[in-house]
């Protein structure tokens, strides 16, 4: 009986022992349920914050990429205005460039041209100062001879009071007479019996004498006549013509065969001049 009794306390003890192993577990599971809860839950939270967190930083980053993408648009179209602006004022500067440059050739072929000019314009006042000094030593030279040729012209003594005069015995000393400047010169040819004007005058042949070179000839001024009678050739002929009575001078220095003679008209600068045909 007494073997009985100690066998059902002895499973009693191991079941309590199970028990309380069981409850001990039980317990300390529930408390690391608990605390794994607790974790969880705020685990949970701070994702629940974090999910908000990125909601709005979501949010901002939308509203700055619009905001980024307005001043994206502005500086976009500020830009656009400035190249515009870049790419006019460009043209206008190489327009610019392109008429300075067009100017500079201008003023580089002007340039030439003057200096060409300059130099053509030197060589012409070389040429003329060339030319000036010949003509200076061609004048002097001409002086020289007239006053040689003048110095060896014959004085004569005319029919009238004796006065005397530089006479031409030719065509080349008549005209050295001329370039002389002081008296006019007419030449005249008269054959016999022709009365011919001369000058102011008119003259008339009545004789020639070739083998004595003598002539008589017949002067008609101011309505008066002068008869020049058996005259020499070289001699001077004077008379007085003209409303102030001036000397004029008949000079023959060629008697032909032919009756004819050849010589000159002297008249005083202040004398009449002929009046010209038509007028």
């Amino acid at each position: 009986m007494g073997e009985l009794d100690e066998t059902p306390r002895t499973y009693s003890g191991a079941l309590l022992g199970a028990i309380a192993v069981a409850l001990a577990v039980g317990i300390g599971g529930l408390i690391w349920s608990y605390t794994l809860n607790g974790k969880l839950t705020t685990q949970q939270q701070e994702l629940a914050d974090s999910k908000a967190a990125n909601v709005k930083l979501a949010a901002e980053l939308r509203e700055t990429d619009e905001r980024l993408n307005v001043a994206t648009d502005e500086l976009k179209t500020s830009l656009g205005l400035t190249q515009k602006q870049l790419d006019t004022r460009a043209t206008e500067l190489q327009a610019r460039e392109q008429k300075v440059e067009a100017s500079a050739t201008r003023l580089a072929t002007q340039q030439q041209q003057t200096a060409t000019q300059v130099a053509a314009v030197s060589t012409a006042v070389s040429d003329v100062k060339t030319d000036v000094g010949g003509v200076k030593t061609d004048v002097a030279k001409t002086q020289n001879d007239l006053a040689n040729t003048i110095s060896q012209l014959t004085s004569m003594r005319g029919d009238l009071d004796g006065h005397s005069t530089l006479i031409a015995r030719n065509a080349q000393e008549l005209e050295v007479l001329k370039h002389k400047g002081d008296r006019n010169y007419y030449e005249f040819t008269l054959q016999k019996g022709q009365k011919k004007p001369v000058g102011t005058v008119s003259l008339e042949l009545k004789k020639v004498d070739p083998k004595k070179s003598r002539y008589t000839l017949t002067v008609y001024a101011d309505d008066k006549q002068y008869e020049k009678k058996d005259k020499n050739l070289n001699e001077p002929l004077q008379f007085y013509a003209g409303k102030d009575p001036m000397l004029f001078e008949i000079v023959v220095n060629s008697v032909s065969a032919k009756n004819t003679v050849s010589g000159y008209l002297s008249t005083p600068k202040g004398a009449p001049a002929p009046v010209a045909a038509g007028q």
